[in-house]
This record gives C-alpha cells, structure tokens and sequence, in this order.
C-alpha cells in the first residue's frame, strides 16, 4: 500500500539533550488500525508529534501522500487537514466556552463556508455521540466526555489520519468500550486511526498492525505475530497479552493445535482446545 503520511531517516533531540529518536523510517498505510507501544520515555509522542507536524524532524523528512512537507504555514495547514493528533489530556486541547465553539474552531480556522463548517461540527459531534452537549461549557463536561469532545474537534477536520495519545487512560470499562465503537465508526468512514496505547491486550484485539519501541529501535509487524514475542514486549517494558500468553500455554501442553490460530476471547477457549484435551 502506498502510505499516506511518512518519515525518511528521521531523528529528534530535544534542546541540550541526547537523540530521542535516530534514522526512523515509518510510514502510516491507508485503512490500517495501528497502535504504538512502549515504555515512558521510549519517543512515542515524539514519533507522533513528528508525524502531524508538531515537531520537524532533524535530520529527516515528513511526506504526505508521497511529497515532503515543507514547515511553514501553507505547508503546514496541508498537513493538519490530512493528519490530527489528539493529546492524552484533554484539558491540554479544550479552551474554548462550550463544545460546539470548541469543536467549530479547526474547520474556521480553515477559512471553510460557514455551511461547510456547521456540516462538519453536526457530523463531529453525531460521530462521537456528544450531540446533546453542544451547548455543554467545556469545564462542565465529565473526564470522558471531554475525552470524545477533543477527538471531535479532530474529527471535524475530517482527517485522513486520526492519531490518539493513550485514548482509553483514565476511562472506565465501559467508557473504553464505547470509545472503541467510536473509533470503529470513524475507520468505517474511512479515517486512519493510530493509537499509543500501554494496553496490550487493547492493542492486540484492536490493531491491524503494531509498531514497538524497544532501546534497539522501532519494530513493526502484524499486531497478532508481533505482540505474540515475550522478547520483544520484555524489552520494550511491557508485560504480554493475555491472548498469546494463553495460546502458547495450551500450545505447550498440546492442548491446542498447531495450526489453530490462538483465541482472542475467553469464551473461544473451550472450542479452540484439542480433541483429545
């Protein structure tokens, strides 16, 4: 697949410090779930931040649709119509009064119709459910729904890439769910979603592919096959799936045969065990 959004020999150090990331070569396919592991301080937000043009690689270069990005205004603006990245907090990314005012300031700052930009803000606010808080003051709204009213300005954009900074920290079980039905939607409409996660089990029942980062570098695969490899998660400071570490017990104890794919759920434990079990 051709990539939508790339980095070619990438690296970033921050002022007086060392290289946080060096020669990174990673590019975003169109229609894939990615997720980003790794420990704190292992240069995911910085990999993100470099990837919707909040930092400028040095050395390197961003390419959208296959033409560097220049780091100016117009280039710039190219970039964030085509590429969002929503923070972990939202309160670092809500400001305005109420969250229709919120939602409405991206596509404005477009310079849209204003019938354009009415569009965009009902079909934000529809998506992500919160409709019936347009009028909400944003330092009103719960931890949750300041979560999805953030993601909505981003998705007023109508961005070809949705990047999300731990998006399910802080919510509960049923928070994270109805988050995922969410992304679920937008990937349907044809947005890109990425998401830096700890989670690896969230990581494994949601992601196309999985990018890790490790001390050695970024490794990128097929979730299933990557986030299966104790090593690679050890040294990444994560611990393993519940899913893989499951297949591989059974596995061991020739309760599940080789080339039955592992189970992703509890209830496909029973079916998925040997005959002679």
């Amino acid at each position: 697949m051709n990539p939508l959004v790339e980095l070619s020999g990438a690296g970033y150090a921050y002022e007086d410090g060392p290289a946080v990331l060096s020669g990174v070569d990673f590019a975003i396919a169109e229609g894939r779930a990615l997720v980003l592991l790794g420990r704190n301080g292992s240069g995911k937000t910085t990999l993100m931040r470099l990837l919707s043009g909040g930092l400028r690689p040095a050395p390197g270069e961003l390419r959208l649709g296959g033409r560097a990005v220049a780091h100016d205004r117009a280039g710039l603006t190219r970039l964030r119509s085509a590429v969002q990245l929503v923070v972990q907090d939202p309160d670092d990314q809500l400001f305005a009064a109420s969250v229709e005012q919120d939602v409405s300031f991206g596509p404005m700052n477009l310079g849209l119709p204003l019938p354009e930009v009415r569009e965009r803000v009902d079909a934000a606010l529809a998506a992500l459910d919160i409709t019936a808080l347009r009028e909400r003051p944003t330092h009103l709204l719960s931890y949750g729904q300041r979560k999805r009213a953030a993601i909505a300005g981003a998705v007023a954009m109508a961005p070809r890439v949705l990047i999300l900074d731990e998006p399910t920290a802080g919510l509960d079980p049923d928070g994270q769910e109805r988050l995922l039905d969410v992304l679920a939607g937008l990937r349907a409409q044809g947005t890109t979603v990425v998401m830096a996660t700890h989670d690896v089990d969230l990581a494994v029942r949601w992601a196309d592919d999985a990018a890790v980062l490790t001390p050695a570098g970024i490794r990128f695969g097929p979730a299933e096959s990557l986030l299966s490899d104790p090593e690679l998660l050890a040294s990444a400071g994560l611990r393993q799936a519940w899913s893989p570490a499951v297949t591989a017990f059974l596995r061991a104890h020739g309760l599940l045969a080789p080339h039955v794919p592992g189970p992703r759920t509890p209830g496909a434990l029973a079916s998925l065990a040997a005959p002679d079990a």
